[in-house]
């Protein structure tokens, strides 16, 4: 108390305070105090308790606060403190930059307060480390949103260059609202008005006949269709009849239904009714038509090959193997593939096909390689021959002489021995017919007859097949 009555406090005044107390009350005031002579030498260094960022500064105590500071912030103190107006102004404010031994650096805010009669500083700092990295991911975040920014203008500039310059119309309709969010200058001709008259318009109100609702069902079940064809439509302010191909993505959360049109002309071009006419030939032919991979898996086959196999749709045998469906298996797709890559086509193979209900029928196979793609395709067309003897086999002359000599053995030989006689002439036609299919490809004729190679060569020298040159 004052001799007055009034508090210390309340005076302006402060009692005296322990040492020990008064450090407690500096450090716990600031994040850290240092206590610094006229010579710039630290005397004491403060460090707040729960501010655990600085770890231990002790070493600093006896050193010299020039070897604490980088060279700016040395140069930036020294002027401050000269500066005659900054000495009137009590608890100085300076933001200087620390370096320790490790040579990293953290920023501090001062409040410098001269103390005694000598001149020593009170140095009272905070920590601007936290105020500095929300400072920097306030910065990348700005930085962020500029790059986002820039992107976002070229992408856009990009779509509107795109839709201006482009010769197909193109339509975007929003699933949700059934209305046009945009289109290009070739789809507002077409469709006989101008982009800011159609844009936010109902697309189903742009063709004759048309409800929203049907409308937008019926294209989004053709653009998930296997077959996306497209569908034919009427404009309603042009009177024109156009061809509407859709597809269905989603961005942003929304569906958006993008429609390329096309106009209906009576008269196509001739690769356009070349292209309509193979087409309606696959799908209407009487022959099969099969489109295998360089394994010969199939990847397509026509109506005619499903009634060929009685197979009740395409998706039981994508993705199968022709050997499947051919009566001697993988032999026979050996010999198609491996000839037909030999020489680009093959001429009526004759086999047997089996079907799903393990029937068979005689048919004859053209197979057609087409190698000019990344991925070669082989065609096969497949025809019944059932009806008719056409099965490939040797001369009937040869099998002739070969029965013939077989009757007249009877009634001077044993049956042993004609029996022997038969099962030779039955194996000559076999090997002869095998080369035949094969075209002369002794090793797949081989495989055909389950035979080694060796014992194929044998075969061909018993029965003069072979001459030793061919060996």
């Amino acid at each position: 108390m004052t001799t007055d009555g009034r508090h210390l406090l309340h005076g302006g005044k402060l009692p005296l305070i322990a040492p020990d107390l008064l450090s407690e009350i500096l450090a716990t005031a600031s994040d850290i105090a240092l206590l610094v002579s006229p010579s710039r030498r630290i005397i004491s260094v403060m460090v707040n308790p729960h501010h655990r960022s600085f770890g231990q500064l002790t070493d600093w105590e006896g050193g010299n606060l020039r070897d604490v500071l980088t060279d700016e912030s040395n140069r930036k103190f020294e002027a401050r403190l000269a500066d005659p107006h900054a000495k009137r102004m009590p608890g100085l404010a300076i933001e200087l930059n620390h370096a320790d031994q490790a040579h990293w650096e953290f920023p501090v805010r001062y409040s410098i307060h001269r103390i005694g009669n000598d001149a020593s500083l009170l140095m009272m700092g905070r920590d601007l480390r936290p105020v500095a990295e929300v400072q920097q991911q306030l910065v990348q975040a700005q930085l962020a949103l500029e790059r986002d920014y820039e992107n976002q203008r070229e992408l856009d500039t990009r779509y509107r260059v795109l839709m201006e310059v482009s010769r197909d119309p193109v339509v975007m309709v929003s699933m949700g609202t059934g209305r046009i969010t945009d289109l290009n200058p070739a789809a507002a001709l077409l469709l006989g008005g101008v982009r800011a008259d159609l844009v936010g318009a109902a697309v189903a109100q742009e063709f004759e006949g048309r409800r929203r609702g049907e409308f937008l069902e019926s294209m989004s079940n053709l653009a998930v269709a296997e077959r996306n064809a497209p569908i034919e439509l009427t404009a309603r302010r042009s009177q024109k009849r156009v061809f509407v191909t859709p597809t269905v993505f989603r961005a942003a959360g929304e569906r958006i239904l993008l429609c390329q049109l096309d106009t209906a002309q009576a008269g196509g071009t001739a690769t356009d009714e070349l292209a309509a006419n193979l087409s309606r030939l696959y799908h209407e032919g009487v022959d099969g038509i099969v489109f295998c991979d360089a394994e010969g898996n199939i990847r397509a086959a026509n109506e005619a090959f499903l009634n060929l196999t009685d197979t009740a749709n395409m998706a039981a045998i994508k993705g199968r193997s022709m050997a499947d469906f051919l009566a001697r298996g993988a032999v026979d797709l050996r010999v198609l593939i491996d000839n037909v890559k030999r020489t680009g086509q093959l001429r009526i193979y004759a086999t047997r096909l089996t079907t799903d209900f393990m029937g068979q029928i005689a048919v004859e196979i053209s197979a057609t390689w087409l190698n000019d793609r990344p991925n070669p395709v082989l065609v096969l067309v497949v025809r019944d021959s059932s009806r008719a003897d056409t099965m490939r086999r040797p001369p009937l002359g040869q099998h002739d002489d070969g029965v013939r000599n077989v009757m007249e053995l009877v009634g001077s030989s044993t049956l042993k021995d004609i029996v022997a006689e038969t099962t030779d002439v039955i194996e000559k036609m076999c090997i002869e017919t095998a080369l035949e299919l094969t075209r002369n490809n002794r090793v797949a004729a081989a495989e055909m007859l389950s035979l080694s190679r060796q014992s194929l060569y044998v075969k061909l020298r018993k029965y003069g097949l072979i001459n030793k040159g061919d060996e």
